[in-house]
């Protein structure tokens, strides 16, 4: 039963919060001892758990987001966005002496490259979790797996307590930027996960496996839903039965990929909360990502339930 009233359930995100200085062109790679000019420069709200949080109240849900920031004009500027696009910010903890998180995206319309200052990022921790916050939600949700220094030893057993409380839960990896992936953790969390979001990549290195197929294989036993994001080819979907659907993406022309896989996960976690199951779940939390692409920066263009309605009316046309 739905603690949040049933047409906007309550989801808590426990994340990393960073700003996103985005640099975009043609050509944004830097080169030693050379200047270039680039097409765009926009400073916007970063972390993957901040655009998902974001695009999950724009989709129409109640959230509270928890976290940690420095007491700077970055950390200001985070609590700001937040709040601004209907995120409850109550639980985010400003600490003096800390200097809120940047990343660096070097983007152009077909990929992007980050380079981030970890920052406050790592410092959550489970003291700043509250056990009512949690007993008060329908899901609670996590990005950046790998960044999140203070919470990695501890999400398996905050997941099994949600769930006792009839919680579901999600998380997305992230990039692994020291290249360890540590596969038992993730393993030993996916038993208490109801949504594992993981892109292709990040997948493969993960369960050192060569496609798709072969993870979900090796993963037979997960009792959870298993969502791949595989960028311009789409997304696949293994259901706890063992069944897979796979479906391709959404044919935008777009601005930015900065946060399209955390549009993905809100479009997914929101599809679930409202019972989509298979390829209409899947297709749902395509429709957000593609949308998100549409605008510069994760929250540039965040997906709405009226729009994620239009984008696949349009599909059914063609």
């Amino acid at each position: 039963m739905m603690r949040g009233d049933k047409n906007k359930p309550i989801v808590v995100v426990a994340g990393e919060l960073n700003v996103d200085i985005i640099i975009s062109g043609t050509d944004v790679i830097p080169e030693w001892n050379r200047e270039k000019i680039v097409d765009g420069f926009d400073v916007v709200l970063g972390s993957s758990s901040a655009i998902t949080a974001s695009a999950l109240s724009s989709l129409g849900l109640d959230v509270r987001f928890v976290s940690v920031v420095g007491a700077d004009d970055f950390g200001r500027f985070c609590l700001g966005e937040l709040q601004r696009l209907g995120v409850n910010t109550d639980h985010v903890a400003v600490l003096p002496e800390i200097t809120t998180g940047v990343t660096l995206s070097f983007t152009t319309p077909s990929d992007r490259g980050l380079i981030t200052y970890p920052g406050s990022i790592p410092l959550l921790t489970p003291g700043y979790i509250p056990d009512a916050l949690i007993q008060e939600a329908d899901h609670l949700h996590f990005g950046s797996y790998y960044l999140q220094d203070g919470m990695r030893p501890h999400w398996k057993e905050l997941f099994g307590k949600a769930q006792d409380l009839g919680v579901s839960t999600s998380f997305d990896t992230g990039w692994d930027v020291r290249g360890r992936w540590d596969a038992a953790g993730i393993r030993a969390l996916l038993a208490v996960t109801d949504l594992f979001i993981p892109s292709e990549e990040e997948a493969l290195h993960i369960f050192e496996r060569d496609s798709v197929e072969t993870v979900f294989g090796q993963l037979a036993a997960v009792p959870g839903l298993i969502a791949v994001k595989q960028g311009s080819k789409g997304a696949s979907l293994r259901s706890p039965d063992g069944s897979v659907v796979s479906a391709p993406p959404y044919p935008v022309t777009p601005a930015d990929t900065t946060g399209a896989g955390d549009c993905f996960n809100a479009g997914l976690i929101c599809g679930f909360l409202q019972g989509l199951t298979g390829r209409e779940l899947l297709e749902y939390a395509n429709a957000c990502g593609a949308l998100s692409t549409l605008g510069v920066g994760g929250t540039g263009h965040l997906p709405t339930a009226a729009a994620v309605s239009a984008l696949q009316g349009r599909r059914q046309l063609q």
